[in-house]
C-alpha cells in the first residue's frame, strides 16, 4: 500500500524526541508499505494548537493555509507519480483546513487521521475530524463524541514499536523511578512516596519547578536542550505559556484537598531525585535500569475538576515493551490488554501504591515474573505493527 504521512516527531514540541516517528511512520515502514513522508517542518505549528489562545489563534490562521497548500502540493504530485492508497496524519484543526481533507479524499485517497489527547482536548480536532473518512481513537469513553460530531471513529488503543523500545542489558541501580513531565497530580504522587521512605527518582521537563532549592539536575547532554526551552522564553508565544502555567500554579484549591490536589506551590522535593529531560534512548534504557517503573493515569488537570479522567496511555505499552517491571493506576479498560497482577501491576490511591512498592521491593521472585510476562504479552499483543493491521483490514485496505 502507498501512504502519504504527515505529523511532526513528537507530540510535545518543548523538547526534542521521535515518539511518533519511531512508533508510527517506522512501523508502517516495516510492514512493507510504501511510505511518503510529508517534507515541512512541523515544530512550530505543533507549538500554536489552541485558537482560544490569541497569540495561537493569530499564528494559526497565518500558518494553516501555507501549511494546507504545501500539504496538497505535495500529496499531489506524489499522487500523480504513483497512485496514493491512504494518507495518514497526526493532525490538529491548527494543521489543515477541513475543505483540503475533502479534497484528499476527492482523490480517491483515503483519508486516517491519529489523536491521542481527545480525553481532555477534543475541540483541537473538532473541525477537522468529521471529514476524514476515518479517526483512530485510543479513548474509549471519547468514541460517542466523536459520532456526534460527526466523525467515524474507530477505536485503536496505543502500543510501542519493539525495534525501539526493547530490553537492555544493564545494572539495576534504581528502586522507583518516573520519567515524564510534572503535571497534574504527579508532583503530589512523588512527594507522598518520598515522605513515606520510598527510593524513588524522577526525570522530565518541569520537575525542576518542584525542587526544594529551585535547582534540580539536569540529565546528561541536557545543557543544549535547556538553551532552547530558554530562547523560546524570549517569544511572545513562550512567556505567554510561562505566564499560565505561572497562574495556574497559584490557582485556589477546591475545599476538601487531598494528596491529588497539590500544586507547585505546595510540594517540594528534593533535588537529588530530579533530573532533566532524557533522550528517547535514555529513557528506554532506564526502565531496565529501575526494579519498578511508575505510570500516572491522570490527564492534564482533570484532577482539580469535578471530572477526573483517566486513560490508557502509550507508557502503558513502552514500559513492558522495554522489559521494564510496570506499575501503574487501575483502570478496567487496562484489563482488555493485560492480565492484571500477573502482567503489570496496578494501584488504586498513593497509600496503596506506597504499600505495594514496598511489598515488590522485597519479593524480587515475584516482581521478574511479572517482568517477564509483561515484556511477552507486549510482544504478543501490543505492537503498533498489529494495531496497524487490525486497523487497514477494518477500513478494507487489505
Amino acid at each position: 500500500m502507498r501512504i502519504f504521512y504527515a505529523s511532526d516527531t513528537t507530540p510535545n514540541a518543548a523538547f526534542q524526541s521521535n515518539l511518533w516517528r519511531n512508533n508510527l511512520y517506522l512501523p508502517l515502514v516495516d510492514l512493507g508499505h510504501d511510505v511518503v513522508e510529508l517534507q515541512y517542518d512541523l515544530r512550530e505549528t505543533f507549538q500554536n494548537l489552541d485558537p482560544q489562545n490569541p497569540l495561537a489563534k493569530a499564528f494559526i490562521k497565518k500558518n494553516r493555509p501555507k501549511l494546507t497548500a504545501e500539504l496538497l502540493k505535495q500529496i499531489r504530485a506524489a499522487h500523480a507519480d504513483k497512485p496514493v492508497d491512504l494518507f495518514f496524519s497526526y493532525f490538529y484543526d491548527a494543521c489543515i483546513t477541513p475543505e483540503a481533507v475533502d479534497e484528499i479524499r476527492a482523490m480517491g485517497i483515503t483519508a486516517v487521521n491519529w489523536y491521542c489527547n481527545g480525553s481532555y482536548q477534543l475541540h483541537l480536532v473538532s473541525e477537522i475530524s468529521p471529514h476524514y473518512d476515518w479517526c483512530l481513537v485510543p479513548e474509549k469513553l471519547r468514541i460517542k463524541d466523536y459520532e456526534a460530531m460527526g466523525a467515524r471513529p474507530i477505536y485503536c488503543q496505543e502500543a510501542a514499536n519493539p525495534t525501539i523500545y526493547k530490553p537492555y542489558d544493564l545494572p539495576v541501580e534504581f528502586d522507583v523511578t518516573f520519567v515524564g513531565q510534572a503535571y497534574g497530580d504527579r508532583p503530589a504522587y512523588i512527594k507522598y512516596l518520598f515522605d513515606r521512605g520510598a527510593n524513588v527518582r524522577v526525570w522530565g521537563f518541569g520537575w525542576q519547578n518542584y525542587s526544594e532549592d529551585g535547582q534540580g539536575r539536569l540529565g546528561s547532554n541536557q545543557l543544549q536542550r535547556a538553551l532552547r526551552i530558554g530562547r523560546k522564553l524570549l517569544t511572545p508565544a513562550g512567556w505567554q505559556a510561562a505566564a499560565q502555567r505561572l497562574r495556574r500554579s497559584f490557582e485556589p484549591q477546591a475545599a476538601g484537598c487531598d494528596v491529588y490536589s497539590a500544586t507547585a506551590s505546595k510540594v517540594e522535593l528534593p533535588a537529588p531525585i530530579i533530573g532533566g529531560i532524557l533522550s528517547d534512548t535514555d529513557m528506554i534504557r532506564l526502565y531496565s535500569r529501575s526494579k519498578i517503573n511508575l505510570g500516572f493515569s491522570t490527564c492534564g488537570d482533570t484532577h482539580k475538576t469535578g471530572e477526573r479522567i483517566v486513560q490508557v496511555r502509550l507508557r502503558d505499552f513502552e514500559v513492558p515493551m522495554s522489559g521494564g517491571f510496570y506499575m501503574v493506576e487501575y483502570m478496567a479498560e487496562l484489563e482488555e490488554f493485560f492480565d492484571i497482577g500477573k502482567e503489570v501491576v496496578c494501584y488504586e490511591g498513593p497509600e496503596d501504591l506506597a504499600e505495594k512498592i514496598t511489598y515488590f521491593l522485597q519479593h524480587d521472585n515475584e516482581r521478574e515474573k511479572i517482568r517477564k510476562a509483561g515484556y511477552e504479552r507486549c510482544l504478543r499483543d501490543h505492537t503498533w505493527h498489529k494495531r496497524f493491521e487490525m486497523v487497514f483490514k477494518e477500513i478494507g485496505l487489505v
